[in-house]
């Protein structure tokens, strides 16, 4: 019963909170690209060397959102034509970068931890930007990520009381008719996100991913994704984890899987993304989880 109210109180926080992420996020792109225009934000982020991934990187790093949060984001950039390679860069980077995380990895495993965690995360999403655009991987976004929305305003009938919205108005019928369109998205990931965090207990976790089974980092990276964990709580569940026995390879697996993706980012991926992209934007979280476990393991 307690697990149950669990996950109904998680889907409950979760709903109110991403929908408000994503009506803000996306009315604050809209108001970016309205007042930047395109052809600045493409500037900004155009491919041009090593130059633009580290931008797009630290621009990730910067921008304090979570893996579902840099949704509305990418799509502005998809829609202002910016550079594939720097997109992606940014995707990978944005949610394991976000200032929250690296401020409580700091003071939880401390700055030795923290700086490590930061340098692997950010040259990981570079290199990972890099690879998906030498491989020709901008072929498989949908051509309707790239058109914006078309915002309802007064029709014809309105004769000479025509009224043209404001600003503001156009940007937000844009984003409303945005939201609606990736609902069934965002619903159908938090709802299954949210049984899996009601149900899965953390000394379930713990048990499989001790240090004496040797898969236990690939699997703490598989279960981080589909579990989603909001960044204010990614790492003091890891803490308690470690506290339990799991070993600092697995909790670093477990935080780059949780904190780079998750079910309900992947399932509003493919609103954007078809299936190759997608699968290959989950196969870079889980190398980078599984990669920086070993090495965690390996060095501390």
């Amino acid at each position: 019963m307690q697990m149950l109210q669990e996950a109904i109180h998680m889907f409950l926080f979760l709903s109110v909170e991403l929908t408000l992420l994503y009506l803000i996020i996306s009315y604050g792109v809209g108001l970016l690209q309205h007042h930047l225009g395109p052809e600045r934000i493409q500037s900004i982020l155009a491919s041009r060397g090593g130059r633009g991934y580290f931008i797009a990187a630290l621009l990730g790093a910067i921008t304090p959102f979570c893996s579902c949060s840099t949704i509305p984001f990418l799509k502005g950039l998809l829609r202002a034509q910016a550079g594939f390679g720097t997109m992606m860069v940014f995707l990978f980077a944005s949610p394991l970068l976000n200032p929250i995380i690296i401020g409580l990895f700091v003071v939880t495993f401390g700055i030795k931890v923290a700086t490590t965690y930061f340098a692997i995360a950010m040259v990981s999403s570079i290199m990972a930007g890099i690879v998906l655009e030498k491989r020709g991987f901008e072929r498989y976004i949908k051509a309707e990520a790239y058109m914006a929305p078309q915002a309802s305003g007064c029709s014809a009938s309105c004769g000479a009381q025509q009224v043209v919205p404001s600003k503001w108005r156009l940007i937000w019928d844009a984003t409303w008719a945005d939201f609606k369109k990736v609902l069934p998205y965002l619903a159908g990931g938090i709802a299954v996100g949210s049984f899996i965090y009601g149900f899965m207990p953390s000394d379930l976790v713990a048990s499989v991913a001790s240090e004496d089974n040797p898969w236990a980092i690939p699997v703490a990276a598989v279960i981080g994704i589909p579990l989603y964990i909001r960044a204010e709580a990614v790492i003091p569940l890891s803490a308690a984890l470690a506290a339990k026995g799991m070993g600092l390879g697995a909790v670093m697996a477990l935080i780059i899987g949780s904190a780079g993706a998750s079910l309900t980012e992947v399932i509003l991926l493919k609103s954007l993304f078809r299936n190759a992209l997608v699968a290959a934007f989950v196969a870079v979280i889980l190398s980078m989880a599984i990669g920086a476990g070993f090495f965690y393991q390996w060095a501390f």
